[in-house]
């Protein structure tokens, strides 16, 4: 089923608007008193909006494979619920929830009990419930959906906005535009200091926010921003080499797995490598079993995803493991999901000590001006890469350089060029 952009939005929202009242109604049954619990002032908590959205978004085909669907909403929900526990860590130096007394947690962050939740609501968001949204949404005048999507879409993001200010204990930058008229500047102040106080007492009272302790806050900063570039830049490097020397061995011959037309970087290896070392460094002291089955189950819901995103973005597929016994759609298998499971393995107890020591050469030696040269040129290798495929699907379909960047394009990266890069590109329908 495709979706309008209007769709997506309302969608968005109303998976937000459910996941509040789940949410307020969980914390106000614990706590016998009502407990706002979105991060925002308006009635929406975007983490189930956005997990909803990328549920929707890759997860459609599975619908006839109800047992892989519900896998694979359990792991997606489960890295979302990861990633924004720790992200909120970062921005205010608070946990903001705590699984840390229940059984198979990582961190305090997750833990299979609710795991299990969100895979079992993102199955029936997917299955059952989309489905009658849409129908809803269908019923409304078309005019009507693109007010109700832009007015949220605007109101949202504004609440979105000046709550994170507000954490940053930004939001006296926003009454500098009232300088010019100093009683205006003071009432701002005023206002964005009331308007401070409720969001922070509100906040504190959703989630009884405690401190977050020091071993916490050193290790969930472990990695900064700098290292998981060079993680990335290194497994993509990495990635590309391995492939490389695979398809030598397997197929005997050399050919390019590169996912970008300069240099050899492999794009679904480097995130591939930043992902893992960034979620399970800190267990890396646990049993390989732990490992290597993190890997397993991360790894194939990463390479689905990412072969749903090609097909959708590019109309491209770059691999088709459909003569492979145990696939899903030729998207996945299951040799190549305990591939997965080795790697992670490897990266964690053999790899990720060198590559730290190495990243931390880097930067002693080098500063950040290294650093700020391969950002500008991936971002230069990415956007090239993507407008030299999306050209390349164009002239397999008859349309002609509109422009001279195009044709520039047409010259450099032709249908030969492309086939020599991405041997195992097809295009889809």
């Amino acid at each position: 089923m495709k979706y309008t952009i209007f769709e997506m939005i309302l969608l968005f929202y109303v998976h937000s608007f459910f996941g509040w009242c789940l949410e307020s109604a969980f914390a106000t049954i614990q706590k016998k008193q009502f407990r706002n619990r979105g991060f925002i002032t308006g009635p929406f908590c975007f983490i189930y909006g956005f997990t909803g959205f990328l549920l929707t978004f890759f997860f459609q085909e599975l619908r006839m494979y109800p047992g892989y669907l519900f896998l694979q909403c359990t792991i997606v929900a489960t890295a979302v619920e990861w990633f924004t526990g720790k992200t909120l860590e970062k921005l205010n130096h608070k946990k903001w929830w705590d699984y840390s007394d229940h059984k198979f947690n990582l961190d305090g962050y997750i833990c299979l009990t609710y795991s299990l939740l969100w895979g079992t609501l993102g199955f029936l968001a997917v299955a059952v419930v989309n489905d009658f949204l849409i129908g809803f949404f269908e019923h409304l005048p078309a005019v009507l959906q693109m007010v109700l999507a832009l007015g949220l879409l605007i109101g949202g993001g504004v609440d979105l906005i000046l709550t994170i200010a507000i954490l940053l204990h930004l939001e006296n930058n926003f009454t500098k535009i009232f300088l010019w008229n100093s009683r205006l500047h003071e009432r701002a102040d005023q206002c964005a200091d009331f308007l401070a106080s409720k969001i922070k007492a509100r906040i504190r009272k959703a989630y009884s926010l405690e401190k977050a302790s020091y071993h916490a806050m050193e290790t969930s900063d472990a990695l900064s921003l700098f290292e998981c570039f060079w993680l990335f830049i290194l497994g993509a490097v990495g990635g590309d080499l391995l492939e490389t020397v695979y398809c030598r061995l397997r197929a005997g011959v050399w050919m390019s797995r590169s996912s970008l037309v300069i240099g050899p970087f492999s794009i679904v290896w480097g995130f591939a490598v930043m992902a893992f070392i960034l979620l399970l460094h800190r267990n890396a002291e646990k049993p390989d079993r732990y490992i290597f089955g993190a890997g397993v189950l991360l790894g194939a819901a990463y390479e689905y995803i990412c072969s749903v995103f090609s097909e959708i973005v590019f109309g491209t597929i770059f691999w088709d493991y459909s003569d492979i016994p145990f696939n899903l759609g030729g998207r996945i298998n299951l040799l190549y999901c305990f591939f997965w499971g080795i790697a992670a393995w490897f990266l964690l107890k053999v790899l990720y000590p060198h590559m730290h020591r190495l990243i931390l050469w880097i930067r002693k030696k080098t500063g950040i001006w290294l650093t700020v040269v391969f950002l500008v040129f991936m971002i230069f290798d990415f956007v090239l890469s993507g407008m030299t495929m999306i050209r390349y699907v164009e002239r397999s379909e008859g349309v002609s350089a509109a422009n001279e960047l195009e044709r520039t394009l047409d010259t450099y990266y032709g249908d030969d060029k492309m086939e020599q890069i991405y041997p195992n590109m097809q295009i889809v329908e």
